[in-house]
């Protein structure tokens, strides 16, 4: 969920998929050698920042190269609607929010992704009011679509976007998971749009359905080209560079960022919060019913900035002096702790089934809720670990996110 106040209430804070260039304190490795933990001692603020600048540049890049297939997918689509093209952009969809979730862990200390002018919102935000940009049941004429005075264009996209409530989502990943999916109607799977809903003479405004697809699916590349370009490593004076000779300064935004995600975001506005309603409008990836996958990746987002690894969309592995190696060498028992915690959270999102909007029906017993409470209660105490790890090494000043 994107909310524009906690932009200003927060204390500061490739193009393809090759085998990521190493750098300072980083190093690529197969997936056949197990990454090895940096000797405590040699860690430094400095190391951990530079790998972790590396890191994110890479996740970025794959999510990058995961949208553009995605993008080809939705052009093949529309320019030839059938059952067989919808079904594979609706694939390539679901595989590139497997690389964008783990990028949550880069969110909430005022980076490029969420500072005053970062596109965030225009990214993720949700929920959305689906009547806000196309027809709905009971609605035929609604939304942007529809109206055919509204020219579709990127700059008009994003100026709707938010616009008039935070619910009026009109671009990024929600939106263009609603074209494809259409409403979830079903109790048992998700959404199931007719592709004739983009068929000239099947559906009015078919045009401007296909159009808006497009246009809005070119604007997510924008905007997550944007985020590689911010931290691209050849870069002298981005921000990644900066952020790389930020010293204890990064370090401290990089455990905002974990502890925010863990505990205000994912284990509170996107999971207690639906638990709380049972309301599948408050489920986050709700046309796909992918909100199973969201909760693993952003979990496994958080684990891989703990400890420095992040496996690329090749199979290579990104793997250097990380925020575990930093807090071993102040407080070894404490540093393994909060490891064994993260991979509990891990393994607890993994144990969330599908589809979401059932898992958080029932009473209190409800196997489903219950599965969804063990993760909150884990992502709640990795959060208070998080900033014992951050005391540990001399921060004390974290400003993270309440649910």
């Amino acid at each position: 969920m994107t909310f524009p106040s906690l932009k200003t209430s927060l204390v500061v804070a490739a193009l393809s998929v090759c085998a990521y260039s190493t750098g300072v304190g980083a190093q690529t490795v197969t997936p056949a050698a197990a990454p090895q933990a940096q000797t405590p001692q040699a860690v430094t603020n400095q190391a951990v920042a530079a790998h972790y600048a590396q890191l994110v540049h890479a996740n970025y890049a794959d999510t990058l190269a995961s949208a553009q297939a995605l993008r080809e997918a939705v052009q093949a689509f529309t320019a030839k609607p059938s059952a067989d093209t919808l079904a594979d952009a609706r694939k390539k969809w679901l595989a590139a929010r497997e690389f964008y979730g783990q990028t949550e862990a880069f969110r909430f200390y005022g980076g490029p992704i969420d500072n005053d002018n970062g596109p965030e919102g225009r990214i993720n935000a949700w929920p959305m009011d689906e009547s806000f940009v196309d027809s709905v049941q009971g609605k035929t004429n609604a939304g942007l679509v529809n109206n055919r005075k509204f020219v579709i264009n990127k700059k008009n996209l994003s100026a709707q976007n938010e616009r008039g409530g935070e619910e009026n989502i009109a671009t990024g990943w929600h939106a263009i998971e609603f074209f494809l999916w259409g409403q979830d109607l079903s109790e048992t799977g998700p959404g199931d749009r007719n592709f004739e809903d983009f068929v000239d003479g099947k559906a009015p405004n078919a045009d401007r359905r296909r159009q808006y697809l497009n246009v809005v699916t070119d604007l997510l590349i924008d905007d997550l080209t944007s985020l590689v370009k911010a931290w691209a490593p050849d870069a002298k004076n981005n921000y990644g560079s900066k952020f790389a000779r930020g010293g204890q300064e990064s370090v401290r935004k990089m455990l905002v960022g974990l502890g925010s995600l863990s505990r205000g975001e994912l284990a509170g506005e996107r999971l207690e919060v639906a638990l709380n309603s049972q309301d599948q409008e408050d489920e986050h990836s709700c046309f796909s019913d992918n909100t199973h996958r969201d909760a693993v990746t952003n979990a496994k987002g958080i684990q891989n900035v703990w400890l420095g690894e992040y496996q690329r969309a090749d199979g290579s592995v990104v793997n250097g002096a990380s925020l575990r190696d930093l807090v071993a060498a102040k407080d070894a028992a404490l540093a393994d702790k909060t490891t064994k915690q993260i991979a509990a959270s891990v393994a607890a999102a993994e144990g969330i089934q599908a589809p979401f909007d059932r898992e958080i029906i029932g009473g209190k017993d409800a196997p489903g809720r219950q599965r969804i409470q063990k993760t909150i209660d884990s992502l709640t105490q990795q959060s208070k670990d998080l900033v014992a790890a951050a005391n540990a090494i001399g921060i004390t000043k974290l400003t993270l996110v309440q649910p």
